[in-house]
């Protein structure tokens, strides 16, 4: 039975009870004491964990871009391409011309001559539609097999970086923040550059 106290106060003429605090306040303390607790557990185990774990953060983008193997797969792709784009720029070029010609000239043309120019402006515009599409295709499918072959490697050196140095956890660069400590990014660089170049 919870005893109160009555006291007489004479400038508001009523009784006033004092009494232990009301029980939702009680509560509410005891929980805020919780959540200061857990708080506090928690704070100790994330710096227990940063203590012992190995992390470090790549970019990923950065090591495509100038690893050597990128460089070797680029000079692979234009040895066997540049030929080929350079006769389709060329083949462009009299193309441009004829369609100059037929504009320039075509009111002065006789009826032949004008249907020969404009059967010849078609045939080679297909021609060359055509051999643009099958050099973008082929283009396409060995830019892919090339830098397939690079993104091995920068995962291969990734690896091998984290395993030599003990790392529990390698991110990429898609993280809010990371400081230059952890960034092992010219440390696999390093490991790309000391790669063979395994038959480029």
């Amino acid at each position: 039975m919870i005893s109160r106290k009555m006291t007489w106060k004479p400038s508001s003429l009523r009784w006033e009870r004092h009494s232990r605090p009301e029980r939702g306040e009680v509560l509410k303390r005891f929980i805020t004491a919780i959540v200061v607790s857990t708080a506090i557990f928690l704070a100790g185990i994330q710096t227990t964990l940063a203590a012992d774990l190995m992390i470090g953060v790549v970019n990923v983008p950065k090591l495509l871009e100038q690893s050597p193997q990128k460089a070797a797969a680029d000079k692979a792709l234009e040895d066997r391409f540049g030929s080929r784009a350079n006769d389709l720029r060329a083949e462009g070029e009299v193309l441009k011309k004829l369609e100059e010609r037929y504009e320039t000239d075509g009111p002065t043309m006789s009826a032949a001559q004008k249907a020969e120019l404009e059967r010849e402006l078609r045939e080679r515009g297909r021609e060359l539609k055509r051999a643009q599409d099958n050099f973008r295709d082929d283009l396409n499918f060995a830019r892919n097999e090339e830098y397939g072959k690079v993104q091995r490697d920068v995962l291969q050196a990734i690896v091998k970086v984290s395993e030599d140095g003990k790392y529990d956890l390698v991110l990429t660069e898609n993280v809010v923040y990371a400081s230059q400590r952890v960034d092992i990014t010219d440390k696999v660089l390093q490991q790309l550059r000391s790669m063979p170049s395994q038959g480029r």
